[in-house]
């Protein structure tokens, strides 16, 4: 019987397109689907690779070459724990198990001490690239004891996307237990934040200059040849050349606007209170799609809310064209250090010892925020490995410096013309919030103080102190 380098559970597209990576990087996988039909489909739809199928787990697990390696590619949750319990009874200490799905790094967290109880070996790996990267390489974020990762090293690269810069593999050991879930969960928060602000920048584009898709479509196609070069904007600029066959219209207008979302944005959020990490642009992305949900609320309220807003821009239309692209980079790099910063906090909290430089490199090519923008934060890393936020680099922060004036500037016309723009303003508001000596808070420790004799720091002495406000 042919003894497989590794097994794949969970033959859904993500699954498959891995085990053909695997494949054609010269490896041997045995593939195992709850629904035997469609192991049974995968397989003869792809005649002479080395593919070894198993219609149960038992059948499985003995193709497998020990000690035995099995990535499972199923859905967040219980299916995981309900994949694992199967496989328990047919493992052996030693064994390896990769969860490379979406789960919550809090599960991968508690999954590692369970398993690692149980003499078995277990990492979680977040993947990020869709459909494609899977096939032909995506970014890979494992975490797990690191021992574990020299085991499987090597078939990472192999299977990784490799940054056109230099050709490293974007994949990189991350920390332990949990460390390789939450750099994914953060990097799906930091995709949440980038994808709104490019939705409010062509909400703007539309809404202020009444540009319409094929137009857009040029705008963003040029984007993409300069700094903001970058996967969300090259599909950005296809999605707007599509024409619907059925109306003859631009198909992005004729699709709903209503975004779903699978939950890592949420969790991102969720962990980010309580860290106390502020990350504004990503909460406002994962607010904005519950708001979108509200279709019919929204298409109510549109009838009855005014807006009292300045109906046409009278500004130079280019200018501001220009302005948008300056404010949605500025914005990026705003988002991106929320994002690094956060991760920063939750590697201290967490014990991970992230490389923040590594993470950076690894989201080069193969995942969905993969940009040149990524090479700058790599360098700023580079330059200063400890550095507390990327707004304190020089070159990145002299970036945010030159593009203030645009950035205010849109906005200001956002807000004057009634559309929406949280993550712009959001972006902003974090940029002056975080180089403001002081802000505002001293009133509101004073008013803690007084409902509640919370007590508070002076500025011109040590100690804290409680007064009496009446």
């Amino acid at each position: 019987m042919t003894q497989a380098n590794i097994g794949l559970i969970g033959l859904a597209v993500m699954g498959q397109n891995l085990v053909l990576n695997l494949e054609r990087n010269g490896y041997t996988v045995a593939v195992y689907n709850r629904t035997t039909a469609t192991m049974e489909e995968f397989v003869a739809d792809h005649p002479g690779k080395k593919l070894v199928g198993s219609k149960t787990l038992e059948e499985f697990v003995a193709s497998l070459e020990r000690p035995r390696k099995v990535l499972i590619m199923v859905k967040a949750g219980k299916p995981v724990d309900l994949v694992i319990d199967g496989l328990l009874p047919l493992l052996e200490p030693g064994d390896l198990i990769m969860d490379g799905g979406n789960s919550y790094y809090r599960d991968t967290e508690r999954r590692s001490v369970e398993l690692t109880a149980k003499g078995i070996h277990f990492m979680g790996v977040g993947v990020s690239g869709g459909e494609e990267g899977a096939l032909w390489g995506p970014s890979i974020m494992p975490g797990g004891p690191r021992e574990t990762w020299f085991s499987v090293q090597k078939m990472l690269e192999d299977i990784s996307a490799k940054a056109p810069e230099d050709g490293k593999p974007c994949v990189v050991y991350l920390g332990p237990r949990g460390a390789g879930h939450y750099v994914k969960m953060v990097h799906n928060g930091i995709e949440y934040g980038d994808m709104q602000l490019i939705a409010e920048a062509y909400d703007i584009l539309q809404g202020a200059l009444g540009l319409e898709a094929a137009e857009l479509a040029d705008i963003f196609s040029e984007w993409n040849r300069g700094e903001l070069d970058s996967f969300l904007i090259e599909i950005t600029a296809q999605i707007f050349r599509r024409i619907d066959e059925e109306t003859g219209r631009p198909l992005v207008d004729m699709v709903l606007d209503k975004a779903a979302q699978k939950g890592t944005g949420k969790w991102t959020s969720q962990d980010a209170l309580d860290l106390g990490a502020p990350i504004p642009t990503i909460n406002s992305a994962v607010v904005g799609r519950i708001i979108s949900s509200l279709k019919d609320e929204r298409v109510a309220a549109s009838k009855v809310l005014p807006a009292h807003a300045q109906e046409k821009y009278t500004g130079d239309k280019a200018a501001l064209i220009d302005a948008v692209r300056q404010a949605l980079y500025a914005s990026k790099i705003s988002a991106y250090a929320q994002g690094m910063a956060m991760l920063g906090m939750a590697s201290q909290e967490y014990g991970y010892e992230l490389n923040l430089g590594d993470v950076a490199a690894i989201w080069r090519a193969g995942c969905i925020i993969r940009a040149r923008f990524l090479n700058h934060i790599t360098e700023a890393f580079a330059r200063q490995p400890d550095l507390p936020n990327l707004l304190l680099d020089e070159q990145l922060g002299q970036a945010v410096v030159e593009r203030l004036p645009a950035w205010r500037h849109v906005v200001q016309t956002a807000v004057g013309m009634g559309i929406p723009a949280p993550a712009f303003s959001e972006s902003l508001a974090y940029y002056d919030s975080y180089r403001s000596e002081r802000l505002p808070a001293n009133l509101i420790q004073a008013q803690r103080d007084y409902f509640g004799a919370h007590t508070y720091e002076r500025v011109d002495k040590a100690g804290t102190f409680h007064s009496s406000w009446e």
